[in-house]
């Protein structure tokens, strides 16, 4: 693995400012044509970039500064680094055993009617498969689609299950949040369903006549002056 000087640039400005390195040493160093490390030199270009020790940075060593201080014609080289940090690999599609591939439309409908919310990039990265094949079973146009039976991938083997939690727990994030107006539609609140009977007011009784209530009972036993007791004793 090639080593690379970190933030060139700034080195440079570091070099320039602590160093009696030439232009052209700082230059074949840091990747930078003489005349642009001239120009930091003089102030013209890199303003504001703060300088990186690359001393500190273990790239480079005091005593192979001193030797090209010395020497002009002589040509920094940059010192192993003491830990080698492996270059991250980029992730292709998954990959799916070919004894498992015939059963991948059967996840494919799986995941499509199991988790709808689920997009087409998060079936590919499960399955290992096109967003054409998804498309197609979605839409029951696949050449097998009156076969398929869907099946969890899990079970089957494609992929493992805390994969498929990742992607479910990350595909709930795109489904809308239920509002709260919703909600309130809902059952009324007991306060506003309570029948409330009227309170009784001892004023209102006490305000009613005696006299008012009566009057008319005596249409009802005949004439108050006796009239009926002597028409009885007539007969």
């Amino acid at each position: 693995m090639a080593t690379k000087l970190l933030m060139p640039k700034a080195t440079a400005v570091w070099l320039v400012d602590n160093t009696a390195l030439t232009f052209d040493q700082i230059g074949a160093l840091c990747g930078l044509h003489t005349l642009e490390v001239k120009s930091i030199a003089d102030g013209d270009s890199a303003q504001g970039i703060k300088g990186l020790d690359p001393i500190q940075t273990g790239q480079l060593s005091r005593e192979q500064i001193k030797e090209a201080e010395a020497d002009p014609d002589s040509r920094l080289t940059l010192l192993e680094p003491k830990v080698v940090v492996p270059e991250l690999k980029k992730k292709g599609p998954r990959y799916t055993p070919v004894s498992r591939r015939q059963d991948r439309p059967n996840a494919i409908l799986w995941l499509v009617r199991s988790h709808p919310e689920m997009r087409d990039s998060q079936i590919i990265r499960l399955v290992g498969t096109t967003k054409t094949t998804i498309a197609a079973i979605r839409d029951r146009t696949h050449w097998n689609s009156a076969n398929l039976q869907p099946m969890d991938p899990v079970t089957l083997g494609i992929c493992s299950q805390i994969d498929l939690d990742f992607e479910v727990a990350k595909a709930a994030k795109y489904l809308p949040q239920v509002e709260e107006a919703a909600v309130e539609d809902g059952l009324l609140p007991a306060s506003e369903t309570q029948i409330v009977e009227p309170e009784f007011d001892p004023q209102k009784s006490e305000e009613i006549d005696a006299d008012s209530v009566f009057k008319n009972f005596g249409s009802l036993g005949g004439d108050s002056d006796g009239s009926d007791g002597d028409s009885n004793s007539n007969a």
